[in-house]
């Protein structure tokens, strides 16, 4: 996976503007609120609204209008109005990612990371000044399903109009120079060696090669020391041609813009990009051999990954096994896992589970890290753990807490502009219902403890597990029996 800021910091007058603003408007919407200090009267009515009178309410979240449509050149778009902020946020998802690679692995990390490295008549410190004197921030990633590419900026036409023009000249039209190709080249490389002394970086990779084998999913985002070397600037230009068309891409579009004006940015922007159409989606894998690969490592902690293929993004049982996983591992302190794991027997820092939904079926995925010397019953524990769960699912008392924490969450997913651009990214990529984010919310309160059971058991299988392990190997001993005080609590953070 890759991630290229440029430039990281945009000017401090844009966020100044921004801060004042957000300011002036939540004075405009809150007219109740307490004057400033100097001006309060000392009166109990210029006290703080207490939370207690909140009563057990979920926070309000903003409505979204989503509006959608296709440009000419067959990219979809999708926009939200936002006036609250002078500015904008316009964001590009490619299916682009190294699931594309094809037997170039890495391409198209490579392609991804050299966007802004040159376009005609400017070098990259001509393109990140040029961003930077007008207050405007270029963004830019590889990952495995997709790519993307986002702009944020002032809305005014004289910082608007400009940042957009570099904007699609930086993803229309990169000449992907020579020295820069040979710099970035170097640097990849250099993390690959760095990889060698990170044992959790090391079990990633092994565990997805034993989760997808030859499915695009197979290899890691960034290539490897054999791949890179040899991709050529022509297989770069060859790869933006076809990879980033706009029959290829999705155009979310968020902020101080009216419907007409997206409309013109979305069409400008779909102009820039090469043509052509929408790149077959990625396979379904098969089905992997389950059991135990461990890499010897000489660390005092030993990494535990624990997984198996779980859903694709449009799966009917997404929100009943999002629910689950909250309840069983994804949810932070309260969760099984850390309460059987960390808080009863402190045998880690941290453990967590997750669905990642992707094109096609993503990883479910236990991690973890422990005391080399108790990682094979730490191992054991969490396999039964969650078998236990397979089999009973949660506890009403579980999945209350969870759809109560989740109600009060959920609105920070659509609580900035940039949030909300990254919400219809995702809505426009993985071909979700427009009413996605409500539809969502929606069916997450109406899961029952039967229901959520009922899709765990038929998307997780105790006898199915991939597991990869990278740690020493020492002899082990029992864990400690779970008790409200372990004896010996996690030491401080992770190793890696």
């Amino acid at each position: 996976m890759s991630k290229r800021n440029g430039p990281r910091y945009a000017l401090l007058g844009l966020f100044l503007i921004a801060l004042l603003v957000a300011l002036t408007f939540t004075v405009q919407r809150n007219p109740d609120a307490a004057p400033a200090a100097a001006d309060a009267p000392k009166t109990d009515d210029a006290q703080l609204q207490s939370l207690a009178e909140l009563d057990g309410k979920a926070p309000a979240r903003r409505k979204l209008d989503i509006q959608s449509w296709q440009t000419a050149e067959g990219a979809k778009v999708l926009f939200v109005e936002a006036r609250e902020l002078p500015m904008f946020d316009v964001r590009l998802t490619y299916a682009a990612g190294s699931s594309q690679d094809g037997d170039i692995q890495g391409l198209a990390m490579l392609t991804n990371a050299m966007l802004n490295e040159g376009v005609p008549g400017k070098d990259v410190g001509a393109i990140a000044a040029g961003f930077e004197s007008l207050g405007a921030q270029f963004e830019n990633g590889a990952y495995r399903d997709m790519a993307v590419t986002s702009l944020r900026s002032l809305s005014a036409a004289e910082q608007r109009e400009p940042a957009l023009k570099l904007f699609e000249q930086v993803i229309g039209q990169p000449t992907f120079p020579a020295d820069s190709l040979v710099r970035i080249k170097n640097q990849v490389l250099a993390g690959f060696e760095f990889q060698k002394q990170n044992p959790g970086k090391l079990a990633s990779l092994e565990l997805f090669e034993r989760l997808y084998g030859t499915h695009p999913y197979g290899h890691p985002s960034e290539g490897n020391a054999q791949s890179i070397p040899g991709i050529s600037r022509e297989q770069l230009q060859a790869f933006h041609a076809k990879a980033y068309a706009a029959g290829n891409a999705v155009i979310a579009v968020v902020g101080d813009l009216s419907r007409e004006e997206a409309e013109a940015m979305a069409a400008e922007v779909s102009a820039a990009l090469p043509k052509g159409p929408a790149l077959p989606k990625t396979i379904e894998p098969d089905a992997p051999k389950a059991g135990l690969t461990h890499i010897d490592f000489p660390s005092n902690q030993t990494h535990l990954l624990i997984a198996q293929l779980g859903i694709d993004r449009r799966d009917p049982d997404y929100a009943a096994l999002y629910l689950g996983n909250q309840v069983f591992g994804g949810g932070g302190f309260g969760t099984r896992l850390m309460t059987e794991v960390r808080e009863k027997r402190g045998l880690t820092y941290g453990v967590y589970s997750g669905f990642t939904a992707m094109q096609a079926r993503g990883p479910f995925l236990i991690n973890l890290q422990t005391r080399a010397e108790l990682s094979d019953g730490t191992l054991q524990l969490v396999k039964d753990l969650l078998g236990e769960f397979i089999a009973n699912g949660p506890t009403q008392e579980e999945l209350d807490a969870a759809k109560r924490e989740m109600a009060g969450s959920f609105p920070l997913s659509t609580a900035s502009n940039s949030a909300i651009v990254g919400q219809l990214g995702a809505i426009g990529f993985y071909d979700l219902p427009l009413t996605y984010l409500e539809d969502f919310m929606a069916q997450v309160q109406a899961q029952s403890v039967e229901q959520v059971k009922t899709a765990m058991a038929k998307h997780l299988d105790p006898e199915a597990l991939v597991i990869v392990t990278a740690g020493p190997k020492v002899a082990q001993k029992e864990l400690p029996p779970p008790t409200d005080k372990p004896a010996e609590q996690p030491t401080g953070v992770p190793e890696h």
